[in-house]
């Protein structure tokens, strides 16, 4: 079966003017036009293409990559909105339709939006939604605490960053959790620092707990030798200085120099630390 919204493994069957028909183990064909048509080629070469409906919604093949796959979310530019809805680029020469009854708050062109990616039960057409809470849940948790995870971040507010986690749950980072900066659209690693009661995820961007200890201390071992072996910085450093030149907390900070204290690798002093150079 060729799945639409996704990418396929086919077999080149034969090569005509508009293209080369691709097909499948079930007898199913679709044309690759002739403008994604690799350079080198045989008949019966498998091929990986992302298929999608062109502009008569019928099936088309691409080589060309989209910015979000079929259940998946995307950072979309809206290009356009006309009295039908928005028309979004996600990478492809046909544009993803948003109808205006999908979209969160009204769209405007040139901005940019979280783009979840499905097909319409009714027509069967490739459609997008930036209403993003309907395609995620929290009753049914697929992570646990500690755990690596991917994250998409949505939106930001006053309490933090709010993220897709694994493409599946809600999760925050609490702003006092932020030490880099990060903007609505930006995907990355991040560790599940907490699972409340009522299953509400807390993310975080560095490791949490003990297990942050020691990148931490190897990171400020390594400030410290690009500085020379000193750092100004020390238990009564304002938590705003160590966030902004070191990138984590206060209590971070803390502990990771408490570990390079114990281990003997640096001297603690007034005015800052000071690395221990080995004899």
């Amino acid at each position: 079966m060729i799945k639409i919204g996704e990418y396929n493994t086919l077999t080149i069957l034969r090569e005509t003017d508009p293209g080369l028909y691709l097909g499948d183990d079930e007898e199913n064909v679709v044309l690759l036009p002739h403008k994604y048509k690799p350079e080198h080629f045989e008949i019966d070469d498998e091929i990986e293409v992302f298929v999608y409906l062109d502009n008569e919604e019928r099936p088309i093949a691409t080589t060309l990559e989209p910015f979000l796959q079929l259940n998946t979310f995307g950072y979309l530019y809206c290009s356009d909105v006309t009295k039908y809805g928005a028309f979004m680029d996600w990478g492809l020469e046909k544009q993803l339709f948003v109808p205006f009854k999908e979209q969160a708050r009204p769209m405007k062109a040139g901005s940019w939006y979280i783009v979840y990616l499905y097909i319409d039960e009714l027509t069967q057409r490739l459609v997008g939604s930036s209403k993003t809470n309907r395609f995620v849940q929290n009753d049914n948790l697929t992570v646990s605490a500690f755990e690596e995870v991917n994250i998409l971040v949505t939106h930001l507010t006053e309490k933090g960053a709010n993220v897709i986690v694994n493409g599946v749950h809600k999760g925050l980072i609490y702003i006092e959790d932020i030490f880099e900066d990060i903007r609505t659209g930006d995907r990355t690693k991040a560790y599940v620092k907490k699972i409340r009661d009522d299953n509400k995820i807390d993310i975080v961007l560095q490791t949490p707990g003990y297990r942050s200890i020691e990148p931490n201390a190897n990171f400020i071992l390594e400030e410290l030798q690009a500085a020379g072996g000193f750092l100004p910085f020390h238990d009564k450093t304002d938590p705003e200085t160590i966030k902004n030149e070191l990138g984590m907390s206060k209590k971070s900070f803390k502990k990771a120099i408490g570990t390079l204290y114990r281990d003997k690798q640096i001297i603690l002093k007034e005015d800052g630390i000071e690395m221990v150079v080995a004899e």
